[in-house]
C-alpha cells in the first residue's frame, strides 16, 4: 500500500506549496546517501520521500490525490466509526516523556536564538558596516549555533513515539529552517551580500510560523 505523502514529509494536508517544498529539502539534507550522517539509514526512505515529492510537488498530482484522500476518508469514518482506536498508557506516557525531555527544552533552545533577532538586526541596522556592530551580531549568530548543537543533539537523543511522528518531522522542519537561516545569515556577514540577509530574514520569520503552529498543535 502507498504510503501518505503527507505522512512521509511530516506536513499537514493544508500546508502550503512553500512548506512542502522546505519539508521535503530538509528530509532530502538529512536522509541522502550522500550526506555526511546517512550511514544506516533505510535507503527506502529516501525512494518514499522523493516519491511523496513527485505527488506534492505537482499541483496537479496533488490534487488528484487530494479528492481520493477525501473520498477514502469518507468511506474510512463509516467503517470506523464504532471503534476508535485508543492509545495505550504505555504510548501516553512514552509520547509525554518525550514532549519534556526532547520537545520543550528543544523549543526553548530554539526560542533563545528566534526571540532576540530582531533586536540584534535593528541594531546592526543602524551601521551594518560599523566593526562594534557587527561584531556583536556575529557573537549573536555564534551564541545561535552553539543552541542549535544543543538543540540537535536532543532532537537524536531520542526518537519521537510513532504515536506522533508527523509532530516530530515537523519538529525537526523547525530545527533544520532555524539552521539554515543562520547560515545564510552568517554568509551575510562574510561579504555584505544582501541577498543572504533577506533569504536569513525570510527564514527566520517563516521558523517563528512553524514554531507557533506545533505549540498549537501538541499532541496529547
Amino acid at each position: 500500500m502507498a504510503q501518505d505523502p503527507y505522512r512521509v514529509l511530516g506536513v499537514a494536508p493544508g500546508a502550503s506549496a512553500a512548506e512542502i517544498k522546505s519539508a521535503y529539502r530538509s528530509l532530502v539534507k538529512q536522509h541522502h546517501p550522500d550526506a555526511a550522517d546517512a550511514a544506516g539509514h533505510d535507503p527506502a526512505l529516501i525512494l518514499a520521500i522523493n516519491a511523496a515529492w513527485e505527488v506534492l510537488g505537482d499541483p496537479e498530482a496533488r490534487q488528484q490525490f487530494d479528492n481520493g484522500r477525501s473520498e477514502r476518508a469518507a468511506r474510512s469514518s463509516v467503517s470506523t466509526a464504532s471503534a476508535p482506536r485508543k492509545r495505550s498508557a504505555a504510548a501516553d506516557a512514552d509520547l509525554e516523556q518525550w514532549l519534556e525531555q526532547v520537545y520543550s527544552p528543544l523549543d526553548r533552545l530554539l526560542g533563545q536564538v528566534l526571540e532576540p533577532f530582531a533586536a540584534q538586526l535593528k541594531a546592526l541596522a543602524a551601521d551594518p558596516y560599523d566593526d562594534e556592530l557587527m561584531e556583536n551580531f556575529c557573537s549573536y549568530l555564534e551564541r545561535s549555533q552553539q543552541k542549535l548543537q544543543k538543540a540537535e543533539a536532543l532532537y537524536r537523543s531520542r526518537s519521537c513515539p510513532s504515536s506522533a511522528r508527523g509532530f516530530g518531522l515537523s519538529v525537526y522542519h523547525f530545527l533544520s529552517g532555524v539552521q539554515d537561516a543562520i547560515t545564510e545569515l552568517e554568509r551575510y556577514t562574510a561579504g555584505y551580500v544582501d541577498d543572504y540577509l533577506r533569504d536569513g530574514r525570510e527564514m527566520i520569520r517563516e521558523a517563528n510560523l512553524r514554531r507557533r503552529r506545533l505549540q498549537a498543535q501538541l499532541p496529547g
